[in-house]
């Protein structure tokens, strides 16, 4: 069984609702909170005692940093609650980019090939309508004109 086309302005207005819920998703971070206990290591605390958790719960929040390094802060307890929440936004935020995506591939697809050339990409073009109107980066004028050369080190004289 073929699958059953979506009507091009059926797909637009489940884009425009999506990014309507994008602009409410409100405070969110990257990352993940955990919890951890630990043994001081003190044998006569009460953490040494067999099945006792350990101190804690000692409350993390995690993400990747510049560099692709893991970093990390422990909350307070009054800050863990606010993080949490602001985690899980994310996560919400992410979903919703995800079907964005989505809806935008099909939208893609399903406009006609005449009519996807007439509007033409928006912003003109090329990231942040960087390209020129021939549809090169630089576009007209910018630049000196010369082509970067690549130049071999100076050889020894004697």
């Amino acid at each position: 069984m073929m699958p059953v086309a979506v009507p091009l302005s059926e797909l637009e207005a489940r884009r425009d609702e999506l990014l309507a819920r994008l602009g409410r998703v409100g405070d969110f971070r990257r990352g993940s909170v955990s919890e951890s206990f630990r043994r001081c290591g003190k044998p006569n605390c009460a953490c040494a005692k067999p099945g006792h958790p350990g101190h804690g719960p000692q409350v993390m929040w995690t993400r990747a940093g510049a560099g692709g390094k893991t970093v990390g802060r422990v909350l307070k307890a009054s800050e863990a609650v606010k993080v949490r929440g602001e985690v899980e936004a994310y996560h919400g935020f992410r979903k919703i980019v995800d079907e964005i995506v989505a809806v935008n591939e099909e939208i893609c697809e399903a406009r006609p090939v005449a009519a996807a050339a007439a509007v033409g990409p928006p912003g003109g073009g090329g990231v942040d309508g960087l390209a020129g109107s021939d549809g090169e980066k630089g576009g007209s004028g910018s630049g000196s004109g010369r082509s970067s050369r690549r130049r071999s080190r100076p050889r020894p004289t004697g």
